[in-house]
This record gives C-alpha cells, structure tokens and sequence, in this order.
C-alpha cells in the first residue's frame, strides 16, 4: 500500500511536470499566434492606407496652384469635399461626406494650411482632437472608444511650394473587432486546452510508469519467491541439526545420516544461488546489450549430441527413449557462449524427461529455415495446460510444485533457458496439449 502511494505521488508529479511543460509550450504558441494575427493586419492596413493616402497626394498635386487655396479642379477630384469656410463643417456633428475617389466610407480627408488650419474635409468625419500634421503616422481615438489610424504628407504647388498637409485616415473598428474575436476565442480555448492536457498528460504518465511499477512488482515478487527457495532448505538444515541436538545420546549412523541431509540441502542452496547468479549476469547483459563472455562461432548439431551423450544415463534412469534428428544440409553455425547455449538445450532436455511419465520420448530436432537455426524438444508426457502455459518462464513459477520439488528444481530452468536464447538474440516457445506432450521451440540467428 505504502509503495502504491509512492507510485501515485511520482505519477501526479510526472503529470504535473507534462501538464506544466505543454501548458507553458501552449501559452506561448497562442501569444505567438495571436501577435502574428495582429501584426499580419496591422502590416495590411498601413499598406492599404498608405496606398490610398499616395493616391490622393498625387492626385491632387497637379491641381494646386495657390498655397492654402481648394481649386474648382479639387471640387472636381473630390464631389463630396466640404470648404470649412462655407461652414458645411460641423466638428460637433458626425458627417459622413463619401469619398469618391476612395470608395469608402471608414476613411477620412483632411486638408490643412502651413499654419495648420484646417481648410476642408471629405469621406467619414468623427471627432477627433486637434493634432500636429507634422508627425507622419498617428493614431487617434474618439469619444466612444473607437480608435482611427492616420497619415500625412507635405502637399505642393504645381510651382513647387508649399500648399499645406493632407490627413488621411481610417477606422480601426473593423481591426479591433477581429483581434479582440481573436483573443477571446485564445482566453477561452487555450484554458479547455490546458485541461485536456492535463487528463492527456495524467494519462500519458500512467503508460510512462507502468513498466516502471511492473517492474517493480516483478522485483518484489521475484525476491520474495527467491527468500522463499531458500529459506526452505535452510529451514530443513536447522531443523535437523537441531532435533539431533536434543538427543543424548547421537550415535554414529545417525550423525552420517544427518551430515548427508545437511550435505543434500547444501547442494541445494548452491545450485539455487548459482542459477540466481546465472539469471543475473545474463540480465545484465541483454539490459545493456554487452557480453561479457566469451564469444564464438560453435557448430550446434555437435552441441546436440553432446547434450544427447550426457543426458542418456537419466533418460535411461527415468526409462525414456531420448533421441536427435539433425536434418540440416550444411553444417550450421551461430555465434555464442557455448557454455550458456549448452546450458540452454540441457535445460529443456532435463525438463522434458522429468514430464515424461516411464515409457515416453523426448526427440531433440534440428532443422533449418531462412536465415535461422530451429531447435526443438518434442516429449510424449503430461503436457502443459492453458493457463500455466502463459506463465511456464516466469521465474520460480512450477507446473506441479511437489512433483519439481521433490525432483530437487528450483523453479529457474526455463526461466534461465528463456534468458540465454534473449541474450543470443533469439525466442523460445511453448506448444503443448494435456496427456499429449510438450514441443518447446529455440529459434536462433546463424552465424554470417
């Protein structure tokens, strides 16, 4: 329960660090996103008002002749133009004078002498304060909030001199609704954005520490299965030593009998630490994908045999027919650790004949196929049922646990023999029927 907790607090930080990184990465995209909007629009309107504020100022340079003075030729140019001095200009009312030329009724034109009086006026007319004709570009802003952005040039006579200033300018209303649409649309997006983030990221830190946590229930079930092994035959030792402690009188024969069973339990706990060391030293080489070991170019079908010669007294003893079918048309060679891959073939051989009721088989077969050498070890015993056939390489795990102890097993053989054909870049597997027999399959790269 304890390390559950400390598995869900790594969990809520690993989420919380995910959750903070993308929200920070999302934050700033939508800031990028929303200047890069703005700054889009803001480039269009200056060109657009540049553009038709040019036109104007070249369109009315050919027609001014006097300083300060509107030519019949502007009246013409521009219908609508309003002389402030026929008093057709009311700065306290909101006109609207269309601008012919333009088109359009978000811009304004104003017309200003040297001494920055304003002469005349055309196009949209809101109220806006007195400003210096001097400064190029200004934005202005009216009663009601709606902000307008202008221009102005130095305007001259046919004769070259100075006539006055032309203003024009347009309203921001159109801009400022569309970027303020834009920014509401981020504030209210980018929050539900965060959210789902955050279940993704609660999500993507369950997958991350799943392997972590299994791992570690395999850890805690593989130490607690590993002081269960030996603590049995340790238990065994005490007790024996100390029930013949109590006797008075301890004769002989007995102490033979109890140094034999001290001797056998020892045995035990040796080829238990030894398979343990086994498991571990191959762990650690397939994890960091280095050998340690010597490696070598070795011809399999001799390997078979060996363990074929080797194991025929036990076969015999168990009264099994134990036999091998090479049927390779070259002689076949992979590269490994002889010693591991003896001990891989061993393993299964010994496990089939301990399966093997008095009677059957056990067939070692050799073939090849492709790029890939097949060992198999086919017995006629009890077979392996469904469920156990799922978890039959799991560490300490047994079929029938009084029959493989009784037979002295550690529960580690195919374990070890899964492990040795990982750390040779190969597979194992599991074909078996109840009453039928069992077929495992050792498929292994040969050497280029």
């Amino acid at each position: 329960m304890k390390q559950n907790r400390l598995f869900e607090r790594s969990r809520w930080r690993l989420a919380s660090w995910y959750a903070a990184i993308l929200s920070i990465v999302l934050f700033v995209c939508a800031l990028g996103f929303y200047e890069a909007v703005a700054h889009a629009h803001r480039i269009t309107i200056d060109r657009e008002l540049r553009s038709v504020a040019g036109t104007l100022h070249d369109s009315l340079l050919p027609v001014l002749e006097q300083p300060g003075k509107i030519e019949p030729e502007v009246k013409e140019l521009l219908p609508n133009t309003c002389l402030v001095e026929t008093g057709c200009y009311n700065p306290d009312r909101f006109q609207s004078l269309r601008l012919g030329v333009i088109g359009q009724d978000k811009y304004y034109l104003r017309l200003f002498d040297l001494n920055e009086n304003l002469v005349a006026v055309a196009g949209m007319q809101p109220e806006l304060p007195q400003v210096s004709n001097q400064q190029e570009w200004e934005t202005l802003t009216d009663p009601e909030g709606i902000r307008y952005l202008s221009i102005s040039f130095l305007l001259h006579t046919q004769q070259g001199k100075n006539w006055g200033y032309l203003q024009v300018g347009r309203s921001l209303q159109d801009f400022d609704t569309y970027v303020d649409n834009v920014r509401w649309v981020l504030l209210l997006g980018v929050p539900l954005l965060v959210l789902m983030v955050a279940g993704a990221s609660w999500w993507l830190s369950g997958l991350a520490i799943r392997p972590i946590y299994q791992s570690y229930q395999q850890m805690q079930q593989f130490t607690a299965d590993a002081a269960h092994e030996l603590r049995t035959p340790l238990a065994a030792i005490q007790a024996t030593a100390q029930s013949d402690l109590m006797l008075p009188n301890l004769s002989e024969d007995k102490a033979k009998d109890t140094l034999k069973s001290i001797v056998r339990q020892n045995k035990r706990l040796s080829h238990l630490v030894a398979d343990l060391l086994i498991l571990c030293r191959i762990d650690g080489e397939i994890n960091s994908n280095t050998s340690h070991t010597k490696r070598e170019k070795i011809a399999l079908a001799s390997l078979i045999i060996e363990v074929e010669d080797d194991l025929a007294a036990l076969a015999m003893a168990s009264e099994i027919e134990l036999s091998s079918q090479i049927k390779v048309s070259q002689p076949v060679k992979i590269i490994g650790d002889r010693t591991q891959l003896y001990r891989l073939i061993t393993n299964l051989v010994t496990n089939a004949i301990q399966y093997t009721p008095p009677g059957g088989e056990v067939t070692l077969n050799m073939t090849e196929e492709h790029n890939e050498v097949i060992v198999s070890i086919q017995d006629t015993g009890i077979g392996i049922a469904k469920g156990d056939r799922e978890r039959i390489f799991d560490r300490f795990y047994r079929v029938d646990k009084a029959r493989s102890r009784s037979k002295g097993g550690s529960g580690l053989g195919l374990a070890i023999a899964k492990a040795i054909a990982l750390a040779h870049q190969g597979s194992i597997v599991v074909q078996s029927e109840i009453n039928k027999g069992s077929n495992f399959t050792v498929r292994l790269p040969i050497a280029n």
